[in-house]
């Protein structure tokens, strides 16, 4: 129900609150340093600026203005939040049973996270030599770079026997109109989109696949629900040297280093660990842990990301025109 929802995110809210909270400021800095922690009080109960600071959203480079703002619109919602927790707590919703399963859960996953943040900060940084052979092997994103305008129509297949007749049909094809109007005698649902991206700025192995092509020419891309097909408006060559990429390169070896730390240990725990599958389970086993492929990133995004452990958000039940929303970021090979 809907009302239950709202209340049980703001019961587990309270538990991650609780586990991120600064403590009572009874030891240390005496009640001086209490007072000065405190941002706020709601009906009695203190809301901290340690409970700010961990709200807070990442920002790259923020002005003090920006800092300001932000703060202060993170305590506001904290505020809110704590309202509706004291009427849940007095509601004795604490106490309903899917409320204290959620609250356990988000314990859980705060946990979890916290122990793959430590594992992952033994990442060691990219030397000179790592950042060399990475420029060296990805002249598309680099040296031979290229900013593309693209234009996109990206289509909902129904079945295995469209797809088969759009790879038959699109060889000849020379012009995006030719795709549409393929589609609408075929009524397949299709989106369009035109696009500008830097090839840093499209997934990788598309980046890799378009530096191939030249100008005015067609490639379909799979993906989730259909298939997208591109073309080459126009692009331009505007190269970035050694010394100009390497604070993108160094951020994207160290992000790998820790994903790849982290899957270390946990196959490492998991040699390691005693599990037993009972009852259902244990008639049905699950098979082998296969590998998932992460979902293609540029090499900007991978770049910029701060925790490649947090989990992906869900896709979105519509994940073509997802994708056409979002430019060629949400595209995949």
């Amino acid at each position: 129900m809907p009302r239950f929802s709202a209340l049980t995110a703001s019961l587990v809210a309270a538990a991650m609150i609780t586990l991120t909270a600064c403590g009572d400021g009874s030891s240390g800095g005496g009640e001086e340093k209490k007072v000065s922690q405190v941002a706020a009080k709601v009906n009695g109960e203190e809301l901290t600026v340690h409970q700010i600071n961990g709200a807070l959203p990442r920002m790259n480079n923020p002005t003090e203005a920006q800092v300001k703002t932000a703060t202060k619109q993170v305590l506001e919602r904290l505020i809110d939040q704590q309202l509706f927790i004291q009427k849940a707590v007095e509601a004795k919703l604490d106490r309903d049973p899917l409320v204290m399963t959620a609250v356990e859960n988000a314990r859980r996953e705060i946990l979890s996270r916290a122990y793959v943040e430590r594992v992952m900060g033994g990442a060691a940084k990219a030397d000179a030599a790592e950042v060399k052979k990475f420029y060296g092997e990805h002249p598309e994103l680099f040296a031979e770079r290229r900013v593309y305008r693209l234009q996109e129509v990206a289509m909902q297949l129904k079945d295995a026997s469209e797809l088969e007749g759009l790879k038959q049909a699109l060889p000849p094809m020379k012009t995006m109109q030719e795709v549409v109007e393929y589609a609408k005698a075929k009524n397949i649902r299709a989106t369009t989109n035109t696009t500008v991206r830097g090839a840093e700025q499209l997934p990788m192995e598309f980046a890799a696949r378009l530096h191939k092509l030249k100008d005015g020419e067609i490639v379909a891309v799979p993906g989730p629900g259909g298939i997208a097909v591109v073309q080459i408006v126009a692009s331009q060559s505007q190269p970035l040297n050694e010394q100009q990429a390497t604070p993108f390169i160094e951020q994207f070896l160290q992000n790998k280093a820790r994903m790849d730390l982290a899957k270390t240990e946990l196959k490492n725990l998991r040699t390691a660990a005693k599990v037993e599958y009972v009852g259902d389970f244990a008639k049905d086993p699950a098979p082998a842990a296969a590998e998932v492929p992460a979902a293609s990133q540029s090499l900007e995004q991978q770049s910029q990301q701060a925790a490649p452990a947090e989990p992906a958000p869900a896709a979105a039940p519509d994940a073509t025109n997802d994708a056409i929303e979002k430019g060629l970021s949400g595209l995949k090979k």
